[in-house]
């Protein structure tokens, strides 16, 4: 009989251990299988992904992934939290965005469980002379409040102090920020705003107010531009940087100046770069406050916010999921506060449900999944630290060509920031285009029957500055193509998918064109004969024996019995009657706003 040790962790003493080599070995016999003679690590680059900004995700880190020591929370290089303590005190602070004068709204988020304010003040938003109505009955001195006036900043932070002051609020109590953002505000518009103003506020918070900060550093702009991470780290360390500069100029002191800006990050689906970009953003910072003699002033308070550019107005319940993934990987990140942007953000005002499940996403994050009890709890992931490491250094080169051309106004305003931008969302609207970057309900598993969500509209935010863009925005193009030909026949556009053989051979394919036509609103006809569909185009949906035997006989049929175009699912070949072909990585946006045209839906 063998007697297990008393350790009982030793079951695999007795196997030798497996080595790199070895690995390498298994994974180039699986490649080898699928044609590609690979070794070594040429077998582990193959299995590589690329992601922008020239990072790659390698299938495996190891020990020997080393990246810089990233010290310990609330110690410079503040990588693993600005706070010796993280969020275990009681979470993240859980900050609700309000853009209209609903003082309702406001109460019924703050008393189940929301415990900030983020409040869109001015044109575009509440209105200054609204402020003391939207918090009337909110407990000043309990729940931050942070502003977002654009153009208006100065006249709504000295409406808030006033409010302050009207209410016997204790000024070591007032906490939040005044939001002034000219640079946000001139990457969003056009508009060139005067710095002069904010002096006097960043002066009176950093003597009078030490709980608020005068400033934010909003990255959305860039965010919601189509740029990258680095590019969104880059820009916004950037326009750190010109704040400084003008806050020490006008006589703050580097730490006075340090302390009276916070910043404001996306956070997406893509859990580990968003974690990994809240890690490098601090540590970023950090290298600017050691630059600026000042290391000890480096820790960057961060505001998270859920991802508008991945939100969705198709099968918008998705975003619920969307954004719980964005949340986790905020609060994992180490921000400080986060922005749950409810599900149907995208099509307008929110609804009181939608508001609800927002705020309940942190909630159950926080308390039932226990996510604040342990400090930076992807540190030490040897994935995660040189992910963080490689951002942080591809964040930092692009910072360094904003300021070799002259600061982060000077590229705004040459162009160059819109240019590179661009760039970077062009080419990732190819991988959007191709399905290689899915969106689940819009360009993967569309259900065309689906009851369209109707909200009332939001406020008009302004223009003239970056554009704003959507992962959605071809696709919707597509679908609003489809309802109007609905809307004005009665059916959408069809197109008739011919199975040919048992559903062994043909299931897989015709599942794949089914998902492709129907992302482009084009309702696919599986019953019936081609004749009785009434449609005008087909496609052929088999496995590949199958398409040599049968393909060219069964495409000149349907051309006969009235198909104009004949699609073959499956890579191009050379099939006589066949005009196209989709498969995995084609051009899915192309095919279908072709076959839109053709079927003169416009």
């Amino acid at each position: 009989m063998t007697v297990l040790p008393d350790d009982g962790l030793s079951l695999a003493a007795e196997f030798p251990d497996a080595n790199l080599e070895q690995w390498h070995g298994l994974v180039a016999g699986v490649l080898r299988k699928s044609g590609k003679e690979v070794s070594g690590t040429a077998a582990e680059d193959a299995l590589s992904t690329a992601l922008e900004d020239g990072l790659r995700t390698r299938p495996l880190y190891t020990a020997h992934d080393s990246a810089p020591e990233p010290g310990f929370p609330g110690f410079a290089p503040f990588v693993r939290g600005a706070r010796a303590e993280g969020n275990t005190a009681g979470g993240w602070d859980v900050r609700q965005r309000h853009a209209v004068a609903d003082n309702a709204a406001v109460l019924t988020d703050l008393e189940n469980g929301v415990t900030s304010l983020w409040l869109v003040v001015g044109e575009g938003g509440i209105p200054v002379a609204s402020l003391g109505r939207v918090l009337d009955g909110v407990y000043l001195d309990l729940a931050p409040v942070a502003l977002d006036a654009g153009g208006q900043f100065a006249e709504a932070a000295e409406e808030l102090l006033r409010l302050y002051g009207e209410r016997g609020i204790a000024r070591e109590s007032a906490r939040g920020s005044l939001g002034a953002d000219p640079l946000g505000h001139e990457a969003r518009t056009g508009e060139a705003l005067d710095f002069a103003p904010i002096v006097p506020l960043a002066h009176r918070c950093a003597e009078e107010y030490p709980g608020l900060r005068a400033l934010t550093v909003d990255a959305l702009p860039y965010h919601e531009a189509g740029g990258s991470a680095a590019q969104e780290l880059g820009a916004s360390i950037a326009t750190g940087v010109a704040y400084l500069r003008g806050l020490t100029e006008a006589g703050l002191s580097v730490e006075q100046a340090f302390s009276q800006l916070e910043f404001r990050y996306a956070a997406t689906a893509d859990q580990f770069l968003t974690i990994a970009k809240l890690r490098a953003a601090r540590r970023l910072w950090a290298r600017v406050a050691e630059v600026c003699g000042a290391p000890g002033a480096g820790a960057q308070a961060q505001h998270a916010v859920v991802s508008p550019v991945m939100m969705t107005r198709r099968d918008p319940w998705v975003n619920m999921l969307r954004a719980t993934i964005a949340t986790l990987a905020a609060g994992v990140g180490g921000a400080e506060a986060v922005t749950v942007l409810p599900f149907d953000h995208a099509l307008g005002l929110p609804d009181a449900f939608a508001r609800r499940i927002a705020r309940n996403t942190s909630t159950i994050l926080v308390e039932e999944s226990h996510l604040s009890r342990v400090i930076d709890p992807a540190g030490g992931s040897w994935y995660v630290e040189r992910l963080t490491d490689e951002l942080a250094e591809s964040a930092w080169r692009f910072f360094r060509t904003i300021e070799r051309d002259g600061g982060q106004a000077a590229v705004l305003r040459s162009g160059r920031l819109r240019t590179d931008l661009a760039t970077t969302w062009a080419q990732r609207s190819k991988r959007l285009a191709t399905r290689r970057e899915p969106i689940t309900g819009v360009s993967e598993f569309p259900h065309l029957g689906e009851k369209p969500v109707e909200r009332a509209a939001a406020p008009e935010s302004r223009t003239g500055g970056l554009p704003r863009v959507r992962r959605d925005e071809a696709y919707e193009e597509l679908r609003a193509r489809s309802d109007a030909h609905l809307a004005a026949t009665g059916s959408r556009p069809r197109v008739f998918l011919a199975a040919l053989g048992p559903a062994a051979a043909h299931t897989a394919r015709l599942t794949f064109a089914a998902n492709l036509f129907q992302a482009g609103g084009i309702e696919p006809v599986t019953e019936g004969t081609f004749e009785d569909s009434g449609v005008t185009e087909a496609c052929l949906c088999s496995s590949d024996a199958l398409y040599e035997e049968q393909a060219e006989g069964v495409a000149e049929a349907l051309k006969s019995a009235g198909a104009q175009h004949v699609f073959l699912a499956g890579r191009p070949g050379q099939y006589s009657g066949v005009d196209s072909y989709v498969f995995a990585g084609c051009d899915a946006v192309a095919v279908l706003t072709a076959t839109l045209d053709r079927m003169g839906v416009s």
